[in-house]
């Protein structure tokens, strides 16, 4: 018999395919929060936060290798995904306070914090301000540093026309803005991404969750060289060669700011090395955590 699948097929279930993981809601502060967790709660936590407009499925080629070291959980942002999404401008401190309380339900005082684009905002303002709160911390692509006009109005623009009419070719468009490789893009990540889209009321959550893309708020919630150099907390920052936010320079301009940090460029990949090239980060990610190599 002829074999007639595709040969790239991928879905979230084939990056799930032999992972023990668990996926369900918690009461983050009185915040219905959705998590996607692998590994076991006797280990080390790890939370993992995605980017803005994203959801915990940023993370699905990531939970096998690091669910056999920690206890992994990735979160849907307040305002994204399928947690609550209360009727106000998403700030920087809002996220935070969701986090410390995503903490708290899952009763840690101290974590390992990695996050990609805002989730790096967001883990970047947790170890500034929070410092006691986090034990190693990893930004991935992550925001908080540069505003540049043009990347912000190209975002905000793809997320509401996507948020607006989430039909397939819009989703589609926003998650290759993600990608260096476009094919990475694959059908059932649309359809996820299109399925949380098109709930009701989330073109106008859009337009809030977007409020970072106007620049005065921007400035008015961007990291510091001083509050850079405050980070007490191990550090790994990993970039790209194809980010479509920031160049590799002005990563290494956040690495060079945060006492004794490590800093990497991942080649041939966008937005989401996490996912577009899984095996190198999940290598880089797991040895950084577990202390393995020279800082």
């Amino acid at each position: 018999m002829m074999n007639t699948s595709p040969q790239k097929f991928s879905s979230a279930w084939s990056d799930l395919r032999g992972v023990s993981f668990s996926q369900g809601f918690l009461d983050a502060g009185g915040v219905r929060t959705r998590y996607i967790s692998s590994g076991k709660p006797d280990k080390p936590l790890l939370l993992a936060l995605h980017g803005v407009g994203g959801h915990a499925e940023a993370y699905t080629r990531n939970f096998g290798a690091h669910g056999e070291h920690f206890w992994m959980v990735a979160i849907d942002l307040l305002g994204h995904g399928l947690t609550d999404k209360p009727p106000i401008d998403y700030q920087i401190s809002d996220y935070a306070r969701h986090v410390l309380d995503v903490m708290k339900s899952l009763g840690r005082d101290k974590v390992h914090l990695t996050g990609e684009s805002i989730g790096g905002w967001i883990a970047t303002h947790l170890a500034v301000h929070h410092p006691e709160k986090v034990d190693k911390l990893v930004l991935n692509t992550s925001a908080g540093w540069t505003a540049h006009p043009e990347v912000m109005a190209r975002l905000k623009s793809i997320s509401n026309h996507a948020a607006a009419d989430p039909s397939w070719e819009r989703i589609r468009g926003r998650l290759e803005f993600l990608m260096h490789d476009k094919t990475k893009v694959n059908d059932d990540l649309i359809e996820t991404r299109r399925a949380i889209y098109a709930q009701p009321g989330y073109a106008d959550t859009m337009q809030r969750v977007m409020c970072l893309q106007d620049m005065d708020l921007r400035r008015a919630n961007m990291i510091t060289e001083a509050q850079y150099r405050s980070i007490k907390a191990p550090t790994l920052v990993v970039w790209t060669s194809h980010d479509p936010t920031a160049t590799p320079a002005e990563g290494k301009q956040i690495a060079d700011m945060i006492p004794d940090s490590r800093y990497v460029v991942m080649n041939e990949c966008g937005h989401w090395p996490q996912y577009e090239n899984a095996d190198e980060f999940n290598r880089l990610h797991i040895d950084f955590l577990l202390g393995n190599g020279a800082r």
